[in-house]
């Protein structure tokens, strides 16, 4: 049975969404909330980056990228698939790098107020494990910027 080009270009159209969207889009790892403050000389520091690290290394099979900025309080909620989803399980450690973001292309970077002491995930100081089913609260993190 032949179908006409319309049928076949609205039932692309309809499998194609199907896979964009839903149960049937790339596999994902379970997540658990990982939230923490950070305070830097003292005071809480918005607009760090933290940036988790897991400590066996990126998983090639699936990998992934998991991530936050601290609000105004220096809070944060790691990301990785979507805000605030959290990590999957496992060993981690976190690295921290205070940039500031560039108003004209919206990008992050410049020097680190942190002269990149935070930045190496072999030196970070803030290790921790993420258990299945149980949210990690870091509490309050403390850096310098001396």
């Amino acid at each position: 049975m032949r179908l006409p080009t319309a049928q076949l270009v609205l039932l692309a159209g309809v499998c194609l969404s199907g896979l964009a969207c839903g149960e049937h889009g790339p596999p994902r790892k379970e997540t658990y909330p990982v939230t923490g403050q950070v305070y830097v000389d003292g005071a809480p520091t918005n607009y760090l980056a933290v940036t988790c690290h897991d400590t066996k290394g990126m998983d090639a099979a699936m990998p992934t990228v998991s991530s936050a900025f601290t609000g105004q309080d220096g809070g944060f909620s790691i990301s990785t698939y979507e805000s605030g989803d959290g990590v999957p399980a496992g060993d981690y450690v976190l690295t921290f790098m205070w940039g500031q973001k560039e108003a004209f292309s919206g990008g992050y970077g410049g020097p680190d107020k942190l002269s990149n002491r935070y930045t190496d995930p072999k030196k970070s100081p803030v290790r921790f494990t993420v258990e299945a089913g149980k949210p990690t609260d870091l509490g309050r993190i403390d850096l310098t910027t001396k």
